[in-house]
């Protein structure tokens, strides 16, 4: 369903039209209306124009980007995740990408907090949307508005030596902490992330697609996180999340790219641990 909703969002992203609007605090002139041509497909697409509110969550993204092709940001859930209602999906949408959806991720009551954090590309001026869709059916989202340009089209940074660093991955996990509290993590991975739509300078041919397409995070057995990805989201991407260890454990991620090549790290989870650095699963 992923695959075919973002073939969809694709087409359609080249229709999308911007509508001038008022944002409090900002000139009429500045910014689009945030009911963008692209937001309302995908709002029938993916959520069948059900209700969306705005108090689930928060997110955080410069307003003016230095780099189009890193550009952070930070999906913050206003609660704790509780068996009995959490954020079990998120969506994160770059309206005026090739691609507009970036990641969707799924989340469980054992992940502690919906909080993610990664970096993403940003091919022009457009709308950045987190959608929260809750363990009861309900939906929540925030957009803000980044000005970057060229994310997607930029050359990788990496050098030629990078090839040979692609799937090595770092995971890391916060000391602090008690059994039954979250803890934060951070997976790091060595992968260009070519979106397919960067031109070599020396061949003038286009660096063929190869990225990142799934990520999963299990915690002692159990699933922490799963994300669907693609190239919106930087070379060599970053995610900061949460989980919740009751007991010694490991925690373990698997990233698949779109050669269908896995990789995998682990680590092992002490209550007294500081920060650790992950090893090739066996």
């Amino acid at each position: 369903m992923f695959l075919r909703v973002l073939a969809y969002a694709a087409l359609a992203c080249s229709s999308a039209g911007f509508a001038a609007d008022s944002v409090p605090g900002t000139p009429a002139s500045d910014l689009p209306d945030p009911e963008t041509a692209i937001w309302k497909k995908l709002k029938s697409s993916l959520f069948e124009n059900r209700p969306i509110s705005s108090g689930a969550l928060e997110l955080t993204a410069p307003t003016r980007a230095e780099d189009g092709a890193v550009v952070p940001i930070a999906i913050r859930a206003k609660s704790l995740q509780r068996s009995e209602r959490y954020i079990r999906r998120l969506y994160l949408i770059v309206d005026n990408n090739p691609s507009p959806i970036a990641a969707v991720i799924d989340l469980t009551a054992e992940s502690g907090r919906a909080d993610i954090e990664t970096r993403i590309r940003v091919e022009q001026y457009s709308y950045v949307r987190a959608v929260a869709e809750l363990s009861d059916g309900t939906l929540s989202a925030q957009a803000r508005f980044v000005k970057a340009s060229g994310g997607c089209s930029a050359p990788a940074a990496g050098d030629s030596a990078a090839a040979g660093r692609t799937g090595r991955m770092r995971l890391a996990v916060g000391g602090d902490g008690a059994y039954g509290e979250p803890v934060a993590a951070q997976l790091m991975v060595s992968h260009p992330n070519h979106s397919g739509l960067a031109m070599d300078q020396l061949t003038r041919l286009y660096t063929p697609a190869y990225f990142v397409r799934s990520v999963k995070v299990s915690y002692a057995g159990k699933p922490v996180l799963a994300a669907e990805v693609d190239f919106s989201i930087s070379e060599n991407p970053y995610f900061r999340f949460y989980f919740v260890p009751n007991a010694p454990g490991e925690l373990k991620a698997e990233v698949t790219d779109t050669k269908d090549l896995k990789f995998e790290t682990a680590v092992a989870v002490q209550r007294s641990a500081s920060r650790v650095q992950g090893r090739p699963a066996p």
